[in-house]
C-alpha cells in the first residue's frame, strides 16, 4: 500500500480539511466534524485492485456524515466493507445502528446517506455495485449490521485485508486483477452466508471461495501428520474426488500442496534465530514430519541441501542456498505462500 495522507504533513488547523479532501477523492465525499477534540490526527494508505480498492486508515475522534446532497453531487456507486481493527466505531445507515467492536465488519453503501462515529483504525475494501453478484435489495438487509471477522469465511476476508496492508511485495497489474477476483469472491461468500443466499452465488465464485477455505484449513492443521485428503474433504462436506479436482484447477495436487506448505514452515523455523537451539527433528515434527529420516530425505530432494546445511547457511548469511531444480530457495519471498491466520 502507498501512503495517501498523513496529518503530520499539514498544519494542525488544516489537517481535517485535508483529510476530507483526500477521502473524497479516494473513498467518497463525506462531511467531517471533530468530537471531543479540536485536533485531528490520522493517516491513510491505499492500493487499487483493478476495479476495487483496499485502504488502511487511522483517525482520531470524528463524526462523518454523508448527506443526500453529497450523494447527488458525487456518488461512486460502491459498496464498502470495513473491518474494525481498534478503537470505537458506530455506523448508522438504512435505519440500522451498529456499534462495532475490533474484529467486526460492516457493509455500507455510498448511494445511501449514513453517519458514523469513529476513533481508531480500520481496513476498507470498496467495489462497484455491479460487481457483487447478489441482488441489491438483499444487501439492504445487511447494511450497517455487525458481521464477525474472527471466524468462518469472515475470518478469511479479514485475513486477506490484513495481508494487503502488511505485505510489502510489489504487484503487477495482472496480480492486482487476480487479487481483486479473490477479494470479491470472499466478500460475496461472506454476504451470501449472512443473507442465506449461497444458492445465488455464481458457481465459479463459489469454487474459488471454497479453495481459499480449504487452503486456510490445511494451513491451520499442517502440524497434524494424520492430515489427509480424506479428512480435509470430510471437514468441508465434499468428496475426495471433488477436492482433488479443486486443486488440479490450480495446477497442483493436494498432497504436493500440503508438503510444500509444511516445507515452507520448516524453512522458516530453521532460519529463525529464536529457534536456533531447537532440534531439527522437533521442528520437523511440529509441521507434520514425525520421522526425521523421511524429513531429511524429502528436504534434500526438494531443495538440494539437508536441513542442517540450510540452517547453517541461514545463520551464516550465505546466499548460495539455491536448490538444484530452479525452485526459489527455501525461506525466500518468492517461495512463500499466503499465511492464513484464521
Amino acid at each position: 500500500m502507498e501512503k495517501v495522507f498523513d496529518s503530520a504533513d499539514f498544519p494542525v488547523r488544516d489537517a481535517l480539511d485535508a483529510w476530507a479532501e483526500t477521502t473524497a477523492d479516494t473513498v467518497m465525499p463525506t462531511r467531517f466534524e471533530l468530537v471531543g477534540t479540536d485536533t485531528f490526527h490520522g493517516w491513510l494508505k491505499g492500493m487499487p485492485l483493478g476495479p476495487a480498492r483496499v485502504s488502511a486508515m487511522a483517525y482520531h475522534s470524528f463524526r462523518s456524515i454523508r448527506t443526500p446532497k453529497l450523494i447527488r453531487g458525487a456518488d461512486p456507486e460502491c459498496f464498502q466493507v470495513a473491518l474494525m481493527r481498534s478503537g470505537r466505531h458506530v455506523l448508522e445507515q438504512n435505519r440500522s445502528r451498529a456499534p462495532l467492536r475490533p474484529g467486526e465488519m460492516a457493509v455500507f453503501d455510498s448511494s445511501r446517506p449514513f453517519e458514523s462515529w469513529a476513533d481508531g483504525e480500520s481496513l476498507l475494501i470498496q467495489f462497484p455495485h455491479t460487481l457483487l453478484p447478489l441482488p441489491a435489495r438483499r444487501i439492504d438487509w445487511i447494511l450497517a449490521r455487525p458481521l464477525p471477522g474472527d471466524k468462518g469465511i469472515g475470518c478469511l476476508l479479514a485475513d486477506f485485508l490484513t495481508r494487503m496492508e502488511e505485505d510489502d511485495a510489489g504487484y503487477t497489474p495482472q496480480d492486482a486483477m487476480r487479487l481483486a477476483t479473490a477479494a470479491l469472491d470472499l466478500v460475496t461468500a461472506v454476504l451470501a452466508h449472512h443473507l442465506d443466499r449461497e444458492s445465488e452465488v455464481p458457481a465459479d465464485s463459489l469454487q474459488r471461495a471454497l479453495y481459499l477455505r480449504v487452503a486456510s484449513y490445511i494451513q491451520r492443521h499442517l502440524g497434524d501428520p494424520a492430515l489427509t485428503a480424506g479428512s480435509i474433504a470430510a471437514a468441508h462436506h465434499i468428496s475426495v474426488r471433488s477436492l482433488h479436482r479443486l486443486f488440479q484447477q490450480h495446477g497442483v495436487s493436494v498432497r504436493a500442496w500440503i508438503r510444500g506448505q509444511r516445507m515452507e514452515r520448516c524453512c522458516r523455523d530453521l532460519a529463525d534465530p529464536m529457534r536456533r537451539h531447537q532440534p531439527i527433528a522437533a521442528i520437523a515434527a511440529r509441521w507434520g514430519f514425525p520421522r526425521p529420516a523421511d524429513f531429511t530425505r524429502a528436504f534434500r530432494a526438494r531443495y538440494g541441501i539437508t536441513p542442517s546445511e540450510y540452517r547453517d547457511r541461514a545463520y551464516g548469511h550465505r546466499t548460495d542456498t539455491g536448490p538444484r531444480d530452479g525452485r526459489p530457495a527455501p525461506g525466500t519471498r518468492a517461495s512463500r505462500a499466503p499465511d492464513h491466520r484464521c
